[in-house]
């Protein structure tokens, strides 16, 4: 009699193979998740109940449930997915299907191109929980697109748009329970392209490695999400120079903005903002985030001239404030400007909007806000973008990415 149970709701719970997985139950009454090697699908939110039986398979057979407070997300490792996604090139057959893994180590010679000359370049991505309680990802064709723009400056192969989405989205079904409640965080995602491949002399490494992980994160700065920051300028070091690798999101674009960014932490600031390399007069981004100012109702932010970082966020509020009613215009910011303005914040996937409180310039401070208390616009913008991201406000412009 039990077997026949079983067969009947093998019957009963078996999805179509032809879409690339299906899922059974044991004889035990055991929820299992099974797969097998299918062609990839067109680039299209996946179909929501096969998308959520999946989701749920996934995390309630497939692998341990896992704890995580959510009230204490700060932004690292210390809840880091138990999944990971990886793909590999070679010349002779191209991008490989790709794997999911247990988040571990990824081998390599000591010759490895990315190693010696720092053939490298990642994206930073977020899953949410959206309000109808799907799992969703945000503009990730964009992702997508800048890193393969990043791809082509440093001679590396272009991970395909669909695969790269769809790669993101395997990772975030396969760590299900990592995706915070509404309101609590994230899963942060880094796509990663690397030069993996062996070589001594300079030149593109001979073959490459694709790899997705992701971590459950809260605010990206200590003190909060909204807590106002507060910023100096920095007259001494640059992030980029024109002609140079500003605009791609190198991994050897971040490490040089470490010794002023420590140096600034040490004296109470949040971070820096660069300036220019030609006149030491306009501002560029901060270490990880670009930056806009207001003034009345025009908000101003950097023009991409290929030293500042095509941001998703960046481009994201920019259609945002104009559809609120701001002039918003994308042109140089001089630092007279930005200490005249009326409020200053700043954007990134990982920051999402942060009011800036103060900017500090030779000694000279200027506060916008009043202490712990965010700027009117960007409140304004962050509540419009989270609330679009997470399905609480229409999505006019088909930004979300329903996962599952």
């Amino acid at each position: 009699l039990r077997c026949r149970q079983a067969r009947t709701l093998e019957r009963l719970f078996t999805l179509p193979k032809k879409r690339g997985c299906w899922v059974a139950f044991t004889s035990q009454g055991k929820m299992q998740l099974q797969q097998k090697t299918a062609a990839r699908p067109t680039l299209r939110p996946a179909c929501s109940k096969t998308r959520k039986l999946r989701c749920l398979a996934s995390a309630q057979a497939t692998r341990p449930q896992v704890t995580v407070d959510w009230d204490k997300l700060g932004f690292g490792l210390q809840d880091v997915a138990q999944s990971m996604y990886v793909s590999e090139w070679s010349p002779e057959s191209g991008w490989d299907k790709g794997q999911l893994k247990p988040y571990g180590p990824i081998q390599m010679m000591p010759s490895a191109q990315v190693l010696n000359y720092g053939q490298s370049v990642f994206e930073g991505m977020k899953a949410q929980h959206s309000a109808s309680g799907d799992i969703v990802l945000f503009r990730p064709d964009r992702n997508a697109a800048r890193m393969a723009a990043g791809a082509a400056r440093l001679s590396m192969p272009a991970v395909p748009e669909e695969q790269f989405v769809q790669a993101v989205a395997d990772t975030v079904r396969a760590n299900a329970d990592y995706v915070p409640p509404i309101g609590k965080g994230s899963l942060y995602l880094r796509p990663l392209l690397l030069g993996s491949g062996p070589i001594l002399g300079l030149g593109p490494a001979p073959t490459y490695t694709f790899t997705v992980f992701g971590a459950a994160v809260g605010s990206y700065f200590k003190s909060g999400q909204l807590t106002p920051i507060d910023l100096i300028v920095e007259e001494h070091f640059h992030r980029a120079a024109p002609g140079g690798m500003g605009g791609t999101k190198a991994a050897g674009n971040y490490s040089p903005v470490l010794v002023t960014q420590l140096e600034a932490k040490r004296h109470n600031y949040a971070d820096v903002v660069y300036l220019d390399a030609k006149t030491d007069t306009y501002l560029e981004e901060v270490s990880s985030c670009n930056i806009f100012v207001r003034k009345g109702k025009t908000i101003k932010t950097p023009a991409l001239s290929g030293t500042i970082l095509p941001g998703v966020t960046r481009d994201s509020i920019i259609q945002l404030a104009r559809l609120h009613g701001y002039d918003v215009q994308e042109d140089k910011v001089s630092v007279t400007e930005a200490m005249e303005a009326d409020e200053v914040f700043t954007t990134g996937t990982a920051v999402v909007v942060c009011s800036v409180g103060s900017l500090t310039y030779r000694g000279e401070k200027r506060a916008y806000v009043a202490e712990g208390q965010a700027g009117s616009t960007a409140l304004e913008l962050y509540n419009a973008l989270t609330q679009l991201q997470t399905g609480q406000a229409e999505d006019p412009f088909g930004w979300v990415y329903k996962v599952c």
